[in-house]
């Protein structure tokens, strides 16, 4: 529908959820585009990055949620409307947090985040705090000491509004855990050894999904932390799971053997599995949009759109762009936004 190639490389490592417009992310800030033409339309300046991305997803410390973006100032969270400045709003930080913070996520009414204080003349190490704010009105809904080296996790996707749940991973001693907190009250539901360090976390409806220390899936119990199943590779296969995507009930599972399968939160047996015409790695992430899963692949692969209740493949895109990034992929009602490198497309939408 049109294509816009940007200035330099895109780096959506940079943000925590993806936007519901066409936006194109650098390491200098957010370039908005007009989702009819694909004319660049406001600029959002940002602070470079304090350290690489990596896994982290937080080092970014930019926000997306709705129409804002948020990020951190002295004693404020900056919400900047993506569309009209008149609607840029501030919120000033609780005084029980407004030291250096670094940003998590937002479920759409409260923002998480964690609190780093400088050692006082009594303290031999830092005092760190997670918390949540509700943006309409700046209220603190809860602080909550937090070991050092405990980071809030991104709120997963969805409606899951201020009484779901919300994620850390603490490391202790060389061992590393998560531990799962109501968002509402910021209360420690449990803890559970983690494997292979959390690369990462999905929360679904009931399950809370893990890497199991082979390379495969764990599921948790949402409300106990206990074990309901485990997906590992099957004798003489070799993959390793990356994130999955959760929908409801359903559990979509990309593999870095190029595999996609999906499942159920009831248990692990397999509904359909696809192999994509390319492999994967963690920057892959699926995305679910009106029952068609869009898989990005790296530059070269493209993106595919799959039936998400068959598996069956819908259509392959691909550029001629030569490049080294994995596709990212946002959306909104009537396009696909998909780009990798320095290069943007808008694809409709998929039917199934």
């Amino acid at each position: 529908m049109w294509t816009y190639r940007g200035p330099e490389a895109m780096t959506p490592e940079r943000l925590t959820t993806r936007p519901n417009r066409p936006l194109y992310v650098t390491s200098a800030g957010l370039q908005l585009l007009d989702p009819a033409t694909g004319s660049p339309t406001r600029l959002l300046r940002l602070a470079p990055p304090e350290r690489q991305f990596g896994d982290d997803a937080t080092a970014a410390r930019v926000v997306i949620s709705g129409d804002r973006v948020f990020t951190t100032s002295q004693g404020h969270i900056d919400g900047r409307h993506l569309a009209d400045p008149a609607a840029d709003l501030t919120v000033a930080l609780p005084e029980a947090v407004t030291d250096d913070v670094v940003l998590a996520g937002c479920d759409g009414t409260a923002l998480y985040g964690t609190a780093y204080a400088l050692p006082t003349r009594n303290d031999k190490v830092p005092a760190q705090k997670a918390f949540a704010v509700r943006i309409t009105d700046s209220t603190l809904l809860w602080s909550s000491p937090a070991d050092l080296g405990e980071r809030l996790l991104a709120p997963s996707p969805g409606p899951t509004g201020p009484t779901g749940t919300i994620a850390s991973v603490r490391t202790r001693e060389g061992r590393t855990e998560l531990v799962v907190r109501d968002a509402a009250t910021g209360r420690q539901r449990w803890t559970a050894p983690g494997n292979e360090n959390l690369r990462w976390c999905a929360i679904g409806q009931r399950a809370v999904h893990v890497p199991d220390g082979t390379g495969g899936l764990r599921a948790l119990d949402l409300a106990t932390g206990a074990e309901l199943w485990t997906l590992p590779p099957a004798r003489g296969e070799n993959w390793r799971a990356m994130p999955p995507l959760t929908a409801g009930a359903a559990v979509f599972l990309p593999r870095d053997n190029g595999v996609v399968t999906a499942h159920t939160e009831a248990g692990p047996d397999a509904l359909w599995s696809l192999r994509l015409p390319f492999l994967l790695d963690a920057r892959s992430h699926p995305m679910l949009v009106n029952d068609v899963l869009y898989v990005p692949g790296p530059a070269g692969g493209g993106v595919c759109a799959v039936d998400a209740a068959t598996g069956r493949l819908l259509w392959t895109f691909r550029d001629s762009g030569p490049g080294k990034d994995v596709w990212s992929l946002a959306a909104d009602g009537n396009c696909l936004y998909a780009g990798h490198d320095d290069v943007l497309h808008a694809l409709p939408l998929a039917t199934v």
